[in-house]
């Protein structure tokens, strides 16, 4: 179960990593987020070291658009409390606007408790393979995010760098 959920923080935080920006370094968006589902497999030359597949859902915390939505699905290797993002593609919603990002790096640290798990905080960059309408100012853009556990089966993601042309009005 251990292992279970820390592939689930984990994989969800790095699945996060694909919103791309290149305005404002100031401007963030952040996410909350939770595991859709979760599948786990041992790689079997020791301990802990395993590939873990995430699906996942964010809904934008705050701010005008709280329509906005992230479905996605990662894969990473975890090896131990280390993590590496191996690939993510995020699909982006917004009011008349569609994007796709996709994972360029990310790496993670499993963060613990009274010697439990308590999640995965994460760390990458992304940049967007597509995006159109109001988020069409996304096309080609890089952005770096990072997350932090806020409970079982969710976390927070932060996307810095977001382009100004994209944020609500």
């Amino acid at each position: 179960m251990k292992t279970s959920f820390l592939a689930i923080v984990l994989c969800s935080a790095l699945g996060l990593l694909g919103l791309s920006g290149g305005a404002r370094a100031d401007t963030i968006r952040r996410y909350d987020c939770s595991t859709d589902g979760v599948d786990r497999e041992p790689m079997g030359d020791r301990d802990e070291h395993v590939i873990i597949s995430l699906q996942y859902t964010c809904h934008l915390a705050d701010g005008p658009l709280r329509d906005a939505t992230i479905t996605a699905i990662s894969v990473s290797e975890l090896d131990g409390q280390k993590g590496t993002s191996l690939a993510s593609l995020d699909i982006h919603h917004a009011i008349d606007g569609f994007a796709v990002g996709q994972l360029l790096e990310g790496t993670a640290f499993l963060i613990m408790r009274d010697k439990r798990p308590l999640g995965i905080a994460a760390s990458g960059k992304m940049v967007f393979k597509f995006a159109s309408g109001s988020l069409a100012a996304l096309s080609g853009k890089a952005v770096n995010f990072t997350t932090k556990p806020a409970g079982f089966g969710r976390f927070e993601m932060e996307f810095s760098d977001w382009p100004e042309a994209a944020q609500p009005k």
